[in-house]
């Protein structure tokens, strides 16, 4: 499949010099829409409270059903819908950049959703969308799960300015290829909303979390699922968020909660003048 790329322009303002406090949101979501909601609305308040202008939810914040079909029953159309209004509300309410984990969005086939990550700016107003990519597969003992049964993939690289730099975005497995990554240019924010379960997030999850940082020379927020769900599936939680030299900022093991720290841009810009790698780069992708 081709995949091109976009830049999403929000007419950004300039952001004031200093520190940035950014937010990566835990949940243990259930079945249950209204209860997903609630308890994203009180983590984001936590997260705004405590200074955040940038707050990321995790992937599936809405609902992790019972099966994996589920969420085919309450995909939206675009800029329509109860979990896209929760979401403009939120951005507007707290004045902030909120970044959607994922919202499941109709797609060209009535059994599959697009699995959508949607950028809010602090009005309210949606300005950037990226639909998953690389869709998960596993069977290994016996865990066995295909999104591309019930996720049509997207095909768009999507990079979003705002006042606070540019923002990568990128869901979950898309962790696991790195040329997605490269393919976003010099960005200033990786943010990867995530479920991943338990057996892959225990032997792989802060290893690639920490090489995307690093490999990048930018920040990561890296909010996720964390926890048991009704479905029988455990995820593996350790919200995270990592500086651009692989340090972890804060991390969250298990259950609801935030992760919460600065963004230093001058302290990123130091790395990339002192160890310019990005620009040392001379293999080139085959076309």
């Amino acid at each position: 499949m081709p995949i091109k790329s976009r830049n999403k322009l929000a007419n950004p303002t300039k952001a004031s010099a200093g520190l940035i406090r950014v937010a990566g949101i835990q949940m243990a979501s259930s079945p249950q829409l209204a209860s997903n909601l609630t308890e994203a609305e009180r983590l984001i308040s936590l997260a705004a409270g405590q200074g955040a202008k940038i707050v990321v939810l995790p992937e599936y914040f809405c609902m992790m059903g019972a099966k994996e079909s589920d969420k085919v029953q309450i995909r939206e159309k675009p800029n329509d819908g109860p979990i896209q209004r929760f979401l403009a509300r939120m951005a507007l309410e707290y004045e902030i950049w909120l970044i959607g984990g994922t919202v499941p969005l109709v797609s060209n086939f009535p059994n599959k959703v697009r699995n959508s990550c949607l950028v809010y700016n602090d009005k309210g107003v949606q300005v950037a969308r990226y639909d998953k990519i690389h869709l998960f597969g596993l069977d290994l003992g016996t865990e066995h799960y295909h999104e591309e049964n019930t996720i049509e993939a997207g095909d768009t690289v999507v990079v979003v300015n705002t006042p606070y730099g540019k923002i990568g975005l990128s869901i979950c497995y898309d962790l696991r290829f790195p040329e997605l990554y490269r393919a976003m240019g010099e960005v200033d924010i990786i943010v990867i909303p995530s479920a991943f379960t338990e057996t892959t997030g225990k032997a792989h999850w802060e290893s690639l979390i920490r090489a995307r940082a690093i490999e990048n020379l930018c920040y990561v927020i890296a909010p996720a699922q964390g926890g048991y769900h009704l479905s029988g599936r455990e995820t593996h939680g350790n919200s995270m968020i990592v500086d651009p030299w692989g340090v972890i900022l804060d991390r969250l093991p298990r259950g609801s909660g935030v992760v919460i720290a600065n963004i230093n841009r001058e302290y990123q810009a130091s790395l990339r003048n002192s160890l310019p790698a990005l620009k040392h780069r001379t293999i080139k992708p085959f076309k």
